[in-house]
Order: C-alpha cells, then structure tokens, then sequence
C-alpha cells in the first residue's frame, strides 16, 4: 500500500479534491497553478516547498509584474497555492504573504 510520501503531488491533489467532491474545473485549475509555481522555482522534492510563504509571495509578484496578469487570476493562483500548502501538504502559513498586487487592467474605448 503506498503512502502519501511515495504519492506524486499532483497525484495527491487530485485524490484530494475528488474525495471533497471538488469540480473537475477546479481540480484542473489548481494542479495547473501547483505546476507553474514548482516549475518557477525548479523544486525537484517537496523538501523545496518549505518557507512557503516567501516562495508564495515571489512567485505572486512574478506574476504581476513580469506576466501583468489580473487581480483575479494572481487570486486564483494564490488560492491553488494556499490549498495547496494547508490541505495536501500540510505545512501551515504563519506569515503574511506579501506580493505586489496585479494592477486592474484599463479600458479604453
């Protein structure tokens, strides 16, 4: 029988949010964030997912200021990661997670 240890990631995330009956949108929404957030910082165990919230908070900034995301999609990614840290792997957030925030987009007309 395996454990969670031996578990992909990814493979956990999902296992998660089938069990809590999480939509298949979300499911698919959050593992791609968990990607490019472990992506970014080149993690190869989930020893590298310690100090979560500085590595949170860089990779939030990235996204608004080098990708000019929206304010709604750098919260997206906040909360895939959020649920990421409190629900699969179990390592609170205790500071406060500090990025620059993505920028409402003008219209012009």
């Amino acid at each position: 029988m395996s454990t969670n240890k031996n578990k992909k990631l990814l493979d956990e995330v999902r296992d998660y949010m089938r069990l809590h009956h999480y939509s298949i949108h979300t499911e698919r929404t959050y593992c791609d964030w968990i990607k490019k957030y472990v992506f970014f910082h080149k993690m190869k165990s989930r020893e590298d997912l310690v100090d979560g919230e500085k590595k949170i908070e860089d990779y939030l900034t990235y996204l608004a200021v080098q990708e000019n995301v929206a304010p709604s999609t750098q919260n997206q990614a906040m909360n895939a990661l959020v649920f990421l840290y409190k629900k699969i792997i179990k390592m609170p957030l205790n500071d406060e997670i500090n990025a620059i925030r993505a920028h409402k987009k003008k219209i012009y007309q």
